[in-house]
């Protein structure tokens, strides 16, 4: 396989052309995610409840394994881009091997403390018995999948984002089938219930990793998975982590900022509390193609710095920052002329569409200036670069955000917590500027 396409082929039409199939991929995801949701809540409320509590452990076990999975694409697009495939394949394999460890720990961990989470935000035992039920099916599969998310990144490391995207239409589109008949047990299958959910994810997830085996198998790619490459290697291992780990934290930053905002903005009203997650429903969709755009610059940029083609390197940067500040421009303008509109698909309250509308058009503010920050993580991912995009999703999700909250809604109420979106966005793009100044060149 020639990956040569990455350093030769025009800028934008090869962003465009990678960054494509990573939208739709997580459109076809957003789209399980609510129609699981739909079919479990069609159970009971309980069900509904019990997978909403688990949620939170099962996100962070995906973030853990999406995170490493961005450190083994860097890594073999940087090796292939400097002509050097046994790198790629040694990243590959010990990626694998790797992935398939940390499944099994988080297999063991999150089955064990799953009782003792779930009585944390319940009493119900119920809940608790449906929310055990639920995740140890899950969390069975869990290896499964830390292997099926390595072959994911191992492919999109190589450039074929189109077989990513097939790989994880495969998986979501199998989910979606099996949830009914397994849930409600339509003809000859048994009706599970809530075990039947957990068990149509797991095996949605099987049916990817059989995908990727296959086409592995009949498809050749330039990071060769070796029985050879097995033996340790600290260096290789210690790269792959360096990107790993932080990137696995910037998954599941946000996650924390939410509880954080969540807990100062329920002493106000719990309406602010619903406003905030029906803005974070409207931002996946948001930030979805920009994310979209910046998975597929990842492989791109790190190809092109492996290979010395700094000077597109920059371009690349560039071109992918103006791409995504298009479609924060959009969302701004959205939300600045039907903000009542979109706050009103999720609730009929109307003084909850009142303070809704007034949180998006605050909120807005900081979304232009957000791509600043949002391509620099990524292109910093994608340089093997991981702890400058930790301070940059640190920044955004924590260090500054959670402070500005809280002394701007000592002075203002809810209110500031909506402007600390803006002034932390303004202050982390500026720390983002001069991160990619300094390792990029821009």
């Amino acid at each position: 396989m020639n990956q040569s396409f990455m350093k030769e082929k025009p800028v934008f039409p090869l962003l465009v052309s990678m960054a494509l199939p990573m939208v739709i991929s997580m459109l076809v995801n957003s789209l399980y995610n609510i129609v699981d949701s739909f079919f479990v809540a069609q159970i009971n409320e309980n069900a509904m409840t019990a997978l909403s509590l688990v949620f939170p452990i099962q996100n962070f076990a995906n973030a853990a394994a999406i995170g490493f999975g961005i450190g083994i694409s860097s890594y073999i697009a940087i090796s292939l881009g400097a002509g050097n495939a046994e790198t790629a394949g040694k990243a590959a394999t010990h990626g694998l091997v790797l992935s398939a460890i940390h499944g099994v720990v988080l297999t063991v961990v999150c089955i064990l403390i799953m009782p003792g989470f779930l009585a944390l935000f319940t009493s119900s035992e119920d809940v608790i018995k449906a929310g055990c039920h639920y995740s140890t099916i899950v969390f069975l599969f869990a290896v499964i999948n830390t292997i099926n998310l390595a072959y994911e990144k191992i492919f999109q490391g190589v450039g074929q984002m189109k077989i990513t995207m097939i790989g994880l239409m495969v998986g979501c589109v199998s989910n979606i089938i099996l949830d009914p008949l397994l849930i409600f047990g339509i003809g000859s299958f048994p009706a599970m219930g809530i075990e039947g959910a957990a068990l149509a994810t797991g095996l949605g997830q099987a049916l990817n990793l059989i995908f990727y085996l296959i086409v592995y198998a009949v498809y050749p790619i330039p990071a060769k998975i070796r029985r050879k490459y097995l033996r340790p290697d600290r260096q290789i291992d210690s790269r792959l982590y360096s990107v790993g780990i932080p990137g696995a934290l910037n998954l599941a930053l946000p996650s924390l900022l939410v509880s954080a905002l969540n807990g100062l903005l329920s002493a106000y009203s719990q309406s602010y509390v619903v406003i905030l997650g029906i803005y974070y429903k409207l931002q996946t969709f948001l930030y979805l193609p920009a994310s979209g755009i910046v998975q597929g610059m990842r492989p791109v940029i790190g190809y092109n710095y492996g290979a010395g083609e700094h000077r597109r390197v920059r371009k690349i940067y560039q071109v992918t920052l103006v791409m995504s500040g298009v479609i924060m421009l959009i969302g701004t303008v959205i939300c600045l002329t039907v903000p009542g509109q979109l706050i009103g698909m999720f609730t009929t309250n109307p003084e909850t569409i009142s303070a809704g509308k007034t949180a998006l058009r605050i909120i807005c503010a900081g979304f232009l200036v957000s791509s600043v920050s949002v391509t620099a993580c990524g292109a910093l991912e994608g340089l093997g670069r991981g702890t400058a995009s930790l301070i940059v999703s640190l920044c955004r999700y924590l260090l500054i955000i959670l402070p500005a909250a809280f002394i701007l809604s000592r002075f203002f109420g809810a209110v500031g917590v909506w402007n600390a979106f803006w002034v932390a966005e303004a202050a982390t793009a500026v720390i983002s500027y001069y991160l990619s100044k300094k390792i990029i060149g821009i």
